[in-house]
């Protein structure tokens, strides 16, 4: 009798989501010395993960991920013609770029860094109706924003205040867009979506429910 293997003491799955069985047979068809052979059984192979990952089908393209998976399987051993090109080894280990993240955190972290982008991206356009309604909609959100930080309300100049300061001097909205949306309309909207102030239970145990039973 053969003595219990236990996973701990094999080697690691390289792609765990396919099983133990599926690498066993990628490594059995690695050591085929008829090429013709090898071909055959990659292909059932690639037939029985894609059964295992049906969702795959949906996926444009889904044999070339399949293959690729076969070959990432084999440490890039197996040698069988494929109708794609094999992945190089050093493409896939090689690690993706660090990100940039700012030096130095806004002034206003409650609009964020992207509302910084968006502003930043408006100064660039040139002057039409289609940048007076982003600079509009720009200042929304600024006021969404600040409402998430402060619930209870906030004034419109302070609004425009910030958005010429954060932009420098060349952002400013036209007077026949203004007011902005009124604070009121916003607070509804937020409750609307479920972001806005949750109201209290006021659910009570039903008459009866603990009365003492015999």
């Amino acid at each position: 009798m053969e003595p219990l293997q236990y996973n701990s003491d094999r080697p690691g799955l390289i792609i765990p989501e396919y099983g133990r069985h599926i690498h066993l047979m990628v490594e059995q068809i690695i050591d085929i010395k008829d090429k013709n052979e090898r071909n055959k059984k990659a292909k059932v192979i690639i037939d029985v993960m894609g059964n295992l990952n049906p969702h795959l089908r949906d996926i444009p393209d889904f044999q070339h991920k399949l293959w690729d998976q076969l070959f990432i399987m084999s440490n890039f051993r197996l040698e069988v013609d494929s109708p794609y090109e094999k992945p190089e080894a050093d493409l896939l280990s090689k690690k993706p770029k660090p990100m940039d993240y700012p030096n130095s955190p806004p002034k206003y972290r409650f609009y964020g860094s992207n509302l910084k982008k968006m502003i930043d991206a408006a100064t660039e356009w040139e002057e039409s109706e289609m940048k007076d309604a982003l600079v509009y909609n720009i200042a929304n959100h600024m006021k969404k924003c600040f409402l998430n930080w402060n619930k209870d309300t906030v004034d419109d100049n302070v609004i425009f205040t910030h958005l010429n300061e954060l932009s420098e001097g060349k952002l400013s909205i036209k007077d026949e867009l203004l007011p902005l949306t009124p604070t009121e309309i916003l607070l509804k909207m937020k409750s609307k979506n479920g972001n806005g102030p949750k109201s209290k239970s006021t659910n009570k145990p039903r008459k009866g429910r603990n009365r003492k039973r015999y």
